[in-house]
């Protein structure tokens, strides 16, 4: 029988700056899982985490313990290697809509169990449905199916995948612990552990758009996270990437989906392409694939290939019209000059209050809602120009997305050095 512990004794050993030992974590998972642990003695955990910071044994031992809280995929059975991407987030993210498919090109299986937004920041499964007839919510059996004859798949994780990590990310988002970067790796990382891919790579945005504003910050979870990867027989890679300036031309549902579906016919923004086909460079290297070419599988078609299988696959329809939204308004540019800043949170706080994003994870998102760029960093503009357009089904929600973008773009006589799009490599 496993040891009992007092949950006030666990919350003051790290109130007071102790080590928790591996039994006490186990433990304190399992226990808060089952509801032996009250929410508020949670929340008193978290908070004291948060504060004073767990080192590396313990982050691990938590990690190990949120994914024993639930089942463990195993794609072993598929005979093929398995690579994954994670995004933490950010405005007009939609690189695994094209990522997914192109890697599966190449006779890797990409099991990619994918989210809702919440926020300012998109949820790719929201992208996906605005295709008329696909479904997020697969079975472990269908999954495997798609898997085995497509090559690739984008569906909802299963509830039986790290169910402590539900229950605890609920808790740390009403209790102002989500910061705290042991929480943040050991959540994003059980899941994807659980998962049961071979190799994953990580891409952790940084800058106005992203969760973690500062490259030291940034770089802190890369490492982490890698390290939790690799402690757990997971070959991890994580890219630094700039999410100051929203990624392409859109930040919405149907209009994100639009624009993946440009750069699989080999064209859409450079800056979506250049992060697509580096994330499947590395994806395939940690798959142990090292001569393939991504960049020449989205020009000739074969990426495309896929990414309609995908799609029928999970019953959707990959030629259909996409929704578009009722109404629509034009932000314009008020003098001659270059962009020299478009701040991401900016639109995806926009894109969220035309209706593309949700306050609360109930709320129902509009499919054709969203802005569309038409200037980025670099790019001359005239008075007048068109610099976004607003999307919405509702014209009332116009004006407080209208308020979101004041100040949003900055127009200089001179344009700036632009900032790289991949920052950093952490391994």
């Amino acid at each position: 029988m496993s040891k009992q512990f007092d949950a006030v004794d666990i919350i003051r050993i790290k109130r007071d700056r102790g080590t928790l030992s591996a039994e006490q974590i186990d433990w304190t998972i399992a226990a808060y899982t089952r509801g032996a642990i009250a929410d508020e003695q949670m929340a008193a955990l978290n908070m004291a985490i948060l504060l004073n910071g767990m080192d590396r044994a313990e982050i691990s031992r938590w990690t190990a313990a949120m994914i024993a809280s639930g089942e463990r995929m195993d794609f072993t059975p598929l005979g093929v290697p398995t690579s994954d991407k994670h995004s933490t987030g950010g405005v007009g993210d939609k690189i695994t809509l094209p990522l997914a498919p192109l890697v599966a090109v190449f006779g890797v299986a990409v099991p990619q169990l994918s989210g809702r937004g919440l926020g300012h920041t998109g949820g790719t499964l929201d992208k996906l449905e605005s295709i008329p007839g696909w479904r997020a919510e697969l079975s472990n059996a269908e999954m495997m199916r798609q898997l085995a004859e497509v090559g690739a798949v984008i569906c909802a994780a299963g509830a039986g995948l790290a169910p402590a990590d539900k229950k605890l990310y609920a808790l740390r988002d009403v209790t102002g612990t989500v910061e705290s970067i042991p929480l943040i790796a050991s959540s994003i990382m059980s899941k994807k552990i659980a998962e049961g891919t071979g190799s994953l790579v990580l891409d952790v945005k940084v800058g106005s758009g992203a969760f973690m504003k500062n490259v030291d910050q940034a770089r802190e979870l890369a490492r982490t996270m890698v390290e939790l990867g690799k402690d757990a027989g997971v070959n991890t890679v994580a890219l630094l990437t700039n999410m100051d300036t929203p990624l392409g031309l859109t930040a919405g549902n149907a209009i994100e989906v639009q624009e993946s579906v440009e750069v699989l016919a080999g064209g859409g923004p450079a800056d979506v392409v250049e992060l697509t086909v580096r994330l499947a460079g590395e994806m395939l290297a940690c798959a142990g694939i090292r001569d393939a070419d991504p960049a020449a599988a989205l020009r000739d078609g074969r990426a495309m290939d896929v990414w309609n299988r995908m799609i029928a696959a999970q019953g959707g329809d990959p030629r259909a019209a996409l929704p578009t939204a009722r109404e629509s308004t034009v932000l314009r540019a008020s003098a001659d000059g270059v962009v020299a800043s478009l701040d991401a949170l900016a639109v995806g706080v926009a894109a969220w209050r035309l209706g593309a994003g949700r306050a609360r994870k109930e709320d129902v998102v509009q499919a054709g809602a969203g802005v569309r760029l038409h200037a980025k960093p670099g790019e001359r503009v005239r008075a007048g120009d068109p610099l976004m357009t607003l999307l919405t089904d509702t014209a009332e929600k116009f004006d407080r997305a209208l308020q979101a973008l004041e100040g949003a773009v900055v127009i200089s006589a001179t344009a700036s050095e632009p900032t790289p799009l991949v920052i950093d490599r952490i391994s």
